[in-house]
């Protein structure tokens, strides 16, 4: 299990995947004081006010995670992460090589860098299609001994790969853990390695991403509570 000492409610970042700023902030409001931390990503930022949003959220006091997985060149990837400086941003996503990865975490001020590993829509499958000659679980720990190395603060990793993780980084890097079901592992079309709300923590997550199971829920806020409830029975504080 984790060892980072980080606010229990905190834990829970809740994903506004919708398509305008109107509904992030609508769903925010209804979510009240059941979440605390925010992921926006790429859907919102095609649509008008993106950065209002965050600025919108920071001033609530909420915390605010940018999923955007700068993949360019260096420069690029260098220039970007510092425009997102000063603005009240947690956390920020990059999906690229060493050379990306170093560039981020030179200029990421108060930013915290997290390097994508797999995504949790990906399986073993896709990556023999893709060509990597290993499987998920190394492919895992070598992109996490590259973030560590580049300087960066964490990773974004599947609960299924977090305690080979722990076992071989400790608790060096933040563990992000997206693909989140909260009663039991049910792959959908689009989340492959997927876990439940208490085995992501127990195998060593710091943070777990939940979207549709509390966003489609007939009441986000009681699906939301729920999530907390169950964090709560994992960790005292």
């Amino acid at each position: 299990m984790t060892k980072q000492t980080i606010p229990r409610t905190e834990r829970l970042i809740a994903a506004l995947d919708v398509a305008t700023p109107e509904e992030a902030k609508t769903l925010v409001q209804r979510l009240g004081d059941s979440v605390s931390f925010y992921k926006v990503g790429l859907e919102l930022f095609m649509a008008d006010g993106f950065f209002s949003l965050i600025d919108w959220l920071a001033r609530r006091g909420n915390k605010v995670f940018v999923d955007l997985k700068f993949f360019d060149i260096p420069e690029t990837v260098r220039a970007a992460v510092r425009g997102l400086g000063n603005r009240g941003i947690t956390f920020a996503t990059v999906h690229g090589n060493q050379a990306m990865l170093e560039a981020a975490a030179e200029v990421k001020g108060d930013v915290k860098i997290l390097a994508v590993t797999v995504l949790t829509s990906l399986d073993q499958g896709d990556l023999d299609d893709l060509g990597f000659q290993c499987d998920v679980e190394t492919l895992v720990l070598s992109r996490a001994r590259r973030a560590l190395a580049a300087g960066c603060d964490g990773v974004i990793s599947s609960g299924l790969e977090a305690p080979a993780l722990r076992r071989e980084l400790g608790a060096r890097l933040l563990v992000v853990t997206p693909g989140i079901r909260p009663v039991q592992n049910r792959p959908t079309r689009d989340q492959k390695r997927t876990v439940d709300v208490a085995k992501a923590f127990a195998n060593g997550a710091d943070y777990i991403v939940v979207g549709r199971p509390i966003r489609q829920a007939p009441d986000p806020r009681a699906a939301a509570q729920a999530i907390q409830a169950t964090i709560a029975t994992v960790f005292s504080a």
